[in-house]
């Protein structure tokens, strides 16, 4: 359908939340469904993913003002779509990070968002697990291939290996031929030997400053004292990424010039040509999302409970 067609009195749920707190704030609501504007797409959600920066809005607000509607990972179906679309049609199967750093809504049944906010879903991975990819993937893909320019033979060290954004950072400094040494819990190094790291080491039996060296690349996905210990693992000039801090990039910067490497702060752009690689690499083989579990909208508060223990391998997904 499109907006001109489209039922003014249908309804959905969402996931809303009035004020900061802890997860016990969300709770699910009925609203009317969005029509998309000029340039914009009405997306039905299948799936929509979990990540770290939304529990932290939910807590803290960061940049953004209750009352909102949290989630920036979505895959789903067009279902209309407003004047000046050209890429995407109704039907479209199609995964994207809808309008960030705006609010975002993907908790929901429905959202509208700007068409540069999709792109169409790879065909080798069902909704849930293409939930999983567009933004964890967007901001690996941005820091690994577009800033640390990483390549064949180079040494990457990706602390936080196994959660939603570091698994796919393996896989995609593998795709680019680097030597892959990632940082988790014994548990989780099978897994990670799986998605190609050449090298894990046990955060909770070793120190990674004392065995790692010569690393030309850190993606730090744990910051605070990580990001402290990490130069001493690298060679002169490295390149010690952060994505977990936009706001110390200046701090990142001087103590990473202090230790003789460059620190550089991602902070993510999202454009639909870099999910459009990302969704290659996965139809050629080579990215692989791990979903650790599934919830209903009805249960989004056990789902950020879930993610806040910070055990999670992979990405945690709501199905509305």
């Amino acid at each position: 359908m499109t907006t001109n067609t489209m039922n003014t009195t249908a309804r959905m749920r969402k996931v809303h939340q009035d004020t900061l707190g802890g997860p016990e704030v969300l709770r699910v609501i009925e609203t009317g469904i969005p029509a998309p504007g000029p340039g914009e797409v009405l997306v039905e959600v299948r799936a929509a993913g979990v990540n770290p920066i939304d529990t932290k809005i939910r807590a803290g607000g960061m940049w953004l003002v209750p009352p909102f509607t949290l989630g920036w990972d979505v895959s789903g179906v067009v279902a209309a779509v407003g004047a000046d679309v050209s890429r995407l049609a109704v039907g479209d199967e199609v995964y994207g990070i809808p309008d960030f750093p705006h609010l975002a809504g993907g908790y929901a049944e429905f959202v509208v968002a700007s068409e540069r906010s999709f792109a169409p879903k790879p065909s080798t991975l069902d909704h849930a697990h293409a939930a999983a990819l567009p933004l964890s993937g967007s901001i690996a893909w941005q820091a690994l291939v577009e800033v640390a320019r990483v390549g064949p033979g180079q040494r990457v060290l990706i602390h936080a290996a196994a959660g939603g954004v570091g698994h796919l950072a393996v896989q995609i400094a593998k795709s680019r031929g680097a030597y892959v040494i990632g940082t988790a819990s014994a548990a989780k190094h099978a897994l990670l030997g799986e998605l190609g790291a050449d090298e894990v080491v046990d955060y909770t039996t070793v120190d990674f400053g004392a065995v790692v060296r010569d690393v030309d690349v850190v993606l730090d996905l744990i910051g605070g004292e990580y990001e402290d210990r990490s130069p001493a693992t690298m060679r002169p000039g490295g390149i010690l990424l952060n994505i977990t801090d936009p706001p110390a990039a200046d701090a990142t910067a001087a103590k990473a010039e202090a230790a003789g490497v460059r620190g550089i702060t991602v902070d993510l752009d999202p454009n639909p040509a870099r999910l459009a690689l990302l969704a290659e690499l996965a139809e050629a083989g080579g990215l692989r999302t791990i979903v650790a579990e599934t919830f209903p909208l009805d249960e989004v508060v056990k789902a950020h409970e879930t993610a806040e223990a910070g055990r999670t391998t992979g990405k945690i997904v709501l199905i509305p």
